[in-house]
Parts: C-alpha cells; sequence; structure tokens
C-alpha cells in the first residue's frame, strides 16, 4: 500500500473521530484536536521519511513551537465570535484571517 494512502486514512480517521466524539463531549473532542498527535504523527512521517534528519526535525519542532500562537489567537478569534454568536462562517472568516496576519508575522520572525 502506498505509504501516502496509509497517511490520508490515518487522518480522516482522527478527523471523524474527533467530529463525532464533538457531538457527545465537545471538551474531550477539543482537547484530543490540539493534542500532540498530529504534530508527534507528522515528526514521525518526517523522520521516516527523511532518515531521521535530525536537523529538519529541529527545525520542523521549532516552527511547530512558534506556531502554536497563531493558533492560539486563531481559537481566541473563535471563541470570542461564538460567544457572541458571530454566524460560522464570519467567525471562520476572522480566525483564518488573524491566523494568517499572525502566521505571516511568525514566518517573518523564523527568517530573522
Amino acid at each position: 500500500m502506498d505509504i501516502n494512502i496509509v497517511k490520508i486514512i490515518i487522518s480522516l480517521f482522527l478527523i471523524l473521530t474527533v467530529t463525532t466524539l464533538a457531538k457527545k463531549v465537545p471538551a474531550l473532542a477539543g482537547l484530543i484536536a490540539v493534542m500532540p498527535l498530529t504534530g508527534a504523527l507528522i515528526l514521525f512521517w518526517v523522520a521516516f521519511e527523511n532518515k531521521e534528519n535530525y536537523q529538519l526535525m529541529t527545525e520542523f519542532s521549532k516552527s511547530a513551537l512558534l506556531g502554536l500562537v497563531p493558533t492560539i489567537i486563531f481559537f481566541l478569534v473563535a471563541f470570542v465570535c461564538f460567544k457572541y454568536r458571530i454566524s460560522i462562517f464570519l467567525s471562520l472568516f476572522l480566525s483564518f484571517s488573524s491566523w494568517v496576519f499572525s502566521a505571516i508575522i511568525h514566518q517573518w520572525i523564523l527568517k530573522r
């Protein structure tokens, strides 16, 4: 089986599990959605596909660590929007816009 098919199946399984769980236990689903499981899977695939290139894995880990800030901002904006009952489309637009702005700053910091 092609390795990309395996990656897709694992990713779909995680997404389907979390979205199904969100209907019954939203707090647990939210925790699982942001847990390092995704990061761990990606680190595994990066290591596997690049013969454990530690420099690449170090750079990825650093970027992911700094990337938490835009992600936190994304969820903070979404939380505030939903708290004020702003529509899902506008909430996601504002959340993604704040994430993009934060991600641009993230990339600028990393290139310095």
